[in-house]
């Protein structure tokens, strides 16, 4: 588990604890987004993989929050993924 003083927390508790999280192809949350960035480390998602974005990782069921593979097995106990 994280530090509790680790500098991807942001709050994120109060929309991201204990959601379901699914592993998947970026997909965008809306026409004319063309991508979107972890909601931790604040990586860059985009449909397309690379060196600056990844193409895949965990969703919200409604595509709107992302969450990278990384941070997502950091933080998946404490949040109840």
């Amino acid at each position: 588990m994280p530090a509790k003083n680790d500098w991807r927390r942001q709050g994120q508790e109060r929309y991201l604890k204990g959601v379901t999280l699914r592993f998947q192809p970026y997909k965008s949350f809306r026409e004319g987004w063309d991508h979107d960035h972890c909601d931790f480390c604040g990586i860059k998602l985009a449909e397309e993989s690379s060196p600056e974005a990844l193409s895949e990782g965990y969703a919200t069921h409604d595509l709107y929050y992302w969450v990278c593979a990384e941070c997502f097995s950091d933080f998946r106990d404490e949040f109840g993924w």
